[in-house]
């Protein structure tokens, strides 16, 4: 082994040991955050004033696919939109 790779060795093993603990906690914080995002961009829909729908709009195709697992994370049984039907 060179030098190098053990460095490198020791470098991941030095960043799995603080950031192993705390994995759970940033993946929470990260899916809270695409949430936020996700009303933000999905608020129109949701009946909710938004002045800058005309922007968001564009994002609402991306945000179609995980739209079923977000409600039922909310503890939405069913689509809370009339016009889009996920279930």
């Amino acid at each position: 082994m060179t030098a190098s790779s053990r460095l490198r060795a020791l470098a991941e093993g030095l960043h799995e040991f603080y950031v192993g603990p705390y994995r759970r906690t940033f993946a929470r914080a990260q899916r809270d955050e695409d949430d936020l995002f996700r009303v933000l961009v999905m608020s129109e829909m949701l009946g909710v004033p938004n002045p800058a729908s005309y922007y968001t709009a564009e994002l609402l195709p991306v945000l179609y696919d995980g739209f079923h697992d977000w409600h039922r994370r909310m503890g939405m049984e069913r689509s809370p939109l009339e016009e889009y039907r996920c279930c």
